[in-house]
């Protein structure tokens, strides 16, 4: 009886395998293709810009610093595969205006043709405790975070809908999976993006439009030097837990997942856990997908537990610390 549940449960997962790529998105062809990428002059950005160039795409960089932006694409065009291949960089800040954002990529679009995938990768990040944090900073973060990513994505999306195909991509964080100590203003900024991919996806599936959201951890990029110098005790020692991507790696997991039309994109194995706790209501473009999550589901929370239990650990003994140290300051 035992041997025939698991022959049982062997083929349908077979099954599931084979069924699997029949309702699973047709992977977007990368040479020839239009790729902007947003926060392209350095970090993910630049590396997702690299990576995509070496798989013969033509690519608009979109980004504040102009001096950056050219130093990027001189570094770009090493890896280029045939002489036909562009890059175009756009100096514009995708925060701020909406009108001014539609007009450049409509640029782009004239000289590149129509955008096949975009990488919303613009991004910055404050750390600190809540109440240290200026109050503007909230506001700032919001629009760099999230209205850095409604902006461009809402210049392209009709022009996807006209071809029928398309890619979008929204670079969050494992930051918005999870809540962390010193994240209150960037964390809300990055959990907002997921809710914006969900109901954007369900309303272009229709017409074959991928949205793609890419939750890297801490990755060795220019801003996570700058972010570190600020971080809180608590928050240097919660992400001592886990270690520092190389952008290269990230990128390429995130270009893979985006190509074939993957909702989720994560990398490691902390990631990967991540990815299936929180997946919720979230679209699965597999069968596949949807049946690790069932699995794993109850197993990765007991782990998950664990995490969180650290977690408190680390801030209530940093508190105590701070505290016993403010008492021996006031009797000395």
């Amino acid at each position: 009886m035992l041997l025939l549940a698991v022959a049982f449960i062997v083929a349908f997962v077979l099954l599931l395998y084979m069924v699997s790529p029949l309702i699973s998105p047709k992977t977007l062809k990368l040479p020839g293709a239009h790729v902007v990428v947003t926060g392209g002059s350095s970090g993910i950005g630049k590396c997702i810009a690299i990576e995509c160039y070496k798989q013969g795409a033509f690519i608009t960089l979109i980004a504040r610093d102009e001096n950056k932006l050219l130093q990027t694409k001189k570094e770009i065009e090493k890896y280029s595969v045939n002489d036909k291949q562009v890059v175009l960089c756009i100096s514009v800040d995708v925060s701020k205006d909406y009108e001014q954002v539609e007009n450049v990529l409509k640029q782009a679009q004239e000289k590149l043709g129509p955008v096949d995938m975009l990488v919303n990768c613009a991004g910055t990040s404050v750390t600190g405790k809540f109440e240290d944090i200026e109050v503007n900073s909230f506001e700032r973060l919001m629009a760099v975070n999230y209205l850095g990513s409604v902006y461009p994505s809402r210049a392209v999306i009709a022009t996807m809908k006209e071809r029928r195909m398309g890619r979008i991509v929204f670079v969050s964080s494992q930051a918005g999976q999870l809540g962390l100590f010193g994240y209150t203003a960037y964390s809300p900024t990055k959990f907002a993006l997921r809710g914006l991919a969900e109901a954007l996806q369900m309303e272009v599936k229709p017409y074959n439009i991928y949205i793609t959201v890419a939750y890297p951890p801490d990755t060795d990029t220019p801003g996570f030097a700058e972010e570190s110098k600020t971080k809180p005790l608590e928050t240097k020692l919660i992400s001592e837990t886990s270690s520092v991507c190389q952008a290269e790696q990230v990128a390429r997991v995130i270009v893979k997942d985006a190509i074939q039309g993957n909702f989720n994109s994560s990398v490691g194995s902390d990631g990967y856990m991540l990815s299936i706790l929180t997946s919720g209501m979230s679209p699965v473009t597999s069968i596949t997908e949807g049946l690790q999550q069932v699995v794993c589901m109850g197993i990765f929370r007991i782990v998950g537990l664990f995490y969180l239990g650290s977690f408190d650990s680390i801030v209530r003994r940093c508190m105590m610390q701070r505290e016993k140290s403010e008492s021996t300051d006031k009797t000395e």
